[in-house]
């Protein structure tokens, strides 16, 4: 039957991926959290938590009920967007269920196979899905290379009717640096590519009251879109592309993981409306996460650990090897701290590592009895 021979290839490749020590499984981690996404610390707000209880008990209706297009729509995406667009410093926004979808929705519709794209090596893998299925010809360059982006441009600024685009994260996921954005925009500018910014990572982080890098160099009105996630600072679900009123319109009517998605229930906008207010507010907890981050840089890297070329509250901690990276996770587990083990495909076969997020809970001690705990379980890279 042809059914058994996909079990017998899907069970087949399964056992490879055990083989070479790749595969997965989810896990509720204990302990010291040092991989959360939760950077501000808002998933256990009693504020947050309050609203979401208050969001539920007068919302007309606790089910979706179908897609926006259909049945799904109310007034409160549409209040909770304006208020978005605000935040981002941009004309409009379109929410989406989730920062894969938003992506691939904006970048599957917007451009087309007589187009080029200009992609960072390291942008995550819904920008990457978004492209191939666009149709769009691509240009991987190399991580930041500027020197390379701009051969590139320069060879491609032909055809008045073909679209060049650049696609960065602002804050790269897995390396935790931040993309060189002020030069992205000006090569843009002088070679007439149109840029769209990720910034999943930099959202509620970074920027003026959280709206991430780009609006901190005040270049907002210069992007084609960026993406700002909720799922991650803001503790919720869901993302926006932010944009011009046109763009807006055009996804709408284009996107199809808007179109045909079924949309979330009313009572998640109330919950993102007030995380969005309150991330606005928390100064305190930006500076003590960049300052945390900065002072487990110096630690690790003080320690002969190799931290890469972080400079936000990413810090990967490179342990090449499957096997190696795997073994120093589980022995810090045990320990008492929350980390997993970064492998291929997330990065490249060689680039193995902790992936360590700082959030506003931790403490200075957190890090001190971390940095404690590496050095006894895991192999100096540097020196």
């Amino acid at each position: 039957m042809a059914s058994s021979r996909i079990l017998q290839r899907m069970a087949e490749h399964l056992d490879r991926l055990e083989r070479e020590g790749l595969l997965r499984a989810p896990a509720v981690l204990a302990g010291v959290n040092f991989c959360s996404n939760d950077y501000l610390g808002l998933s256990s707000s009693p504020g947050l938590k309050a609203a979401l209880q208050n969001a539920i008990q007068v919302c007309d209706r606790i089910g979706s009920t179908g897609s926006r297009l259909l049945s799904g729509h109310h007034h409160l995406w549409e209040q909770l967007e304006d208020e978005f667009a605000r935040f981002a410093g941009t004309d409009a926004a379109v929410f989406f269920t989730s920062g894969y979808a938003a992506n691939v929705g904006l970048l599957s519709c917007l451009i087309t196979r007589d187009d080029v794209v200009f992609s960072d090596e390291l942008n995550h893998a819904s920008i990457i899905d978004g492209i191939r299925l666009s149709g769009a010809r691509k240009i991987v360059y190399p991580h930041a290379d500027l020197n390379f982006l701009e051969d590139a441009l320069r060879r491609e600024n032909s055809g008045a009717s073909r679209v060049r685009l650049i696609v960065t994260e602002t804050i790269f996921s897995m390396d935790g640096d931040q993309a060189p954005l002020r030069d992205l925009f000006s090569l843009a500018n002088r070679y007439g590519a149109a840029i769209i910014a990720d910034e999943a990572h930099a959202t509620g982080v970074y920027g003026p009251r959280g709206a991430g890098l780009v609006a901190e160099l005040g270049l907002q009105r210069q992007a084609l879109a960026v993406i700002e996630t909720c799922g991650k600072a803001l503790a919720g679900m869901g993302a926006f592309v932010c944009g011009t009123a046109v763009l807006k319109r055009f996804l709408v009517n284009r996107a199809r993981t808007f179109m045909f998605t079924t949309a979330l229930p009313p009572y998640a906008a109330m919950q993102i409306t007030m995380a969005l207010r309150l991330a606005q507010t928390m100064e305190a907890e930006r500076d003590h996460v960049r300052s945390l981050a900065a002072a487990l840089r110096g630690q690790l890297v003080g320690n002969n650990f190799d931290c890469g070329s972080s400079n936000s509250h990413i810090v990967p901690l490179m342990l090449p090897g499957c096997d190696e990276s795997v073994l120093v996770a589980s022995r810090l587990q045990a320990l008492g701290f929350a980390v997993r083990a970064i492998r291929p495909p997330t990065v490249a076969k060689g680039r193995e590592r902790l992936r360590l997020s700082l959030t506003a809970k931790l403490t200075s001690d957190d890090l001190h009895a971390f940095t404690a705990a590496v050095s006894a379980v895991a192999p100096r890279q540097n020196g």
